[in-house]
């Protein structure tokens, strides 16, 4: 059988061909999507952050055009933890005019090896992957190819079989929102529905996802990439993290969070702020951290985490997401009385005692494919309806 070739044209990865990214920076195989500014990762020395913060979780390639087949050459960094299950690889999907057309992984890679009993990691470095989808239409259309939420990526060259151009602005309102590894995505089954993509589709919104898998912990140098960054609506889901590292006590907390909301005020003075306290998660209600694997289970071959605090300890001012929880409901009913566009979401509303009789947290710290769903329909119901903080109110 013959085979026509194709006659390929590669454009270059621009920033008008990206949303969702902060900064693109350029690499020795192409260009690497960051979550963060340059500015917010020149003052970080944590490698979970550094991590976290270039793995693409709400990125996507947005283009229009007729192209019938479209080639992606990325360079995937896939993460493996000794003793634990081996990770499925990271999903790139592809939506045509905002509807699914097609999903895919990348074989190849760079490969980080995690000793979660030690906290020590090795990389290795492998090759560059293509990723095609073809069998498209040829009329002129939107594609968006949302990258893996779990891997960083460096994106390498797009080809097509028709020119690409930027899709024109849609004057849909943006969604910035930040948070912990359940925000970045932790084991839902694609980018597209991790739960803030999915709550942004209901909502049709834009999404800007700063989701920092064990990273929300009040950095101030994220505050003020939240307050630098363009939105209509903000959110900011805080809690687990500082439970998860046992970062600090109750007296440093609420001036935190305070500062915090203070930065991100400066640049969205009446932007609707919603403060979003965490999501159930038994081992942590009323244990302090920090959060540890736990190594029976994992000799077993199963990824788990404990509470490795003592309940006892919470009157010396360590936290629990129950005293997370009533700190943060006393925070915004204070700051409101000022701050009429503030507004505060018990995470339990999300997913709570009920949900976790029927969804339990798989390694009891993160939840499932079909709790983000819960979690994605929940929120956009909550905050995008008509009497929702996010609710349209220019008509």
């Amino acid at each position: 059988m013959h085979t026509t070739p194709i006659d390929w044209i590669t454009t270059p990865i621009t920033p008008d061909l990206l949303r969702g990214a902060l900064d693109l920076e350029r690499t020795a195989h192409g260009v690497l999507p960051h979550r963060l500014p340059a500015r917010a990762r020149s003052q970080n020395t944590d490698p979970q952050l550094a991590m976290a913060e270039s793995q693409p979780s709400g990125v996507r390639l947005v283009f229009r055009t007729r192209a019938t087949a479209v080639e992606l050459d990325t360079l995937p960094t896939k993460r493996v933890y000794i003793g634990a299950p081996p990770r499925p690889d990271g999903v790139y999907e592809l939506l045509v005019d905002g509807r699914p057309a097609g999903r895919g992984s990348a074989t190849g890679g760079n490969t980080l090896t995690i000793d979660l009993a030690t906290g020590s990691a090795t990389r290795q470095s492998g090759p560059v992957g293509t990723l095609r989808f073809a069998g498209l239409s040829d009329d002129a259309k939107d594609v968006e190819i949302w990258l893996p939420y779990n891997e960083t990526t460096e994106l390498v060259a797009l080809r097509t079989d028709a020119p690409v151009e930027p899709v024109p602005d849609q004057g849909r309102a943006v969604w910035l929102h930040h948070g912990s590894s359940i925000s970045h995505g932790s084991d839902a089954a694609g980018p597209t529905s991790t739960w803030p993509a999915l709550a942004a589709s209901l909502g049709g919104v834009e999404l800007i996802n700063l989701g920092l898998a064990g990273s929300a912990l009040l950095d101030p140098f994220t505050a003020r990439a939240l307050r630098d960054t363009p939105a209509d609506l903000i959110s900011v889901k805080m809690g687990i993290n500082l439970v998860n590292v046992d970062l600090m006590r109750l007296r440093a907390f609420a001036p935190a969070v305070h500062g915090f909301l203070d930065t991100v005020r400066d640049g969205h003075p009446t932007t609707p702020l919603l403060v979003v306290s965490p999501v159930l998660c038994p081992i942590h209600e009323d244990t302090p951290g920090p959060s540890a694997p736990d190594l029976t289970a994992l000799s077993a071959g199963q990824l788990r985490f404990r509470a490795t605090g003592d309940p006892a300890e919470r009157a010396s001012g360590k936290l629990t997401l129950g005293v997370i929880r009533d700190e943060l409901a006393r925070i915004v009913e204070q700051r409101a009385a000022e701050d009429p566009n503030l507004y505060y979401l018990d995470g339990r509303e999300l997913y709570g005692e009920a949900d976790s009789a029927e969804l339990p947290l798989p390694d009891r710290l993160h939840p499932d494919a079909a709790t983000h769903r819960r979690m994605g329909e929940r929120f956009a119901k909550l905050a995008f309806t008509a009497d929702g903080p996010f609710a349209d109110r220019s008509a």
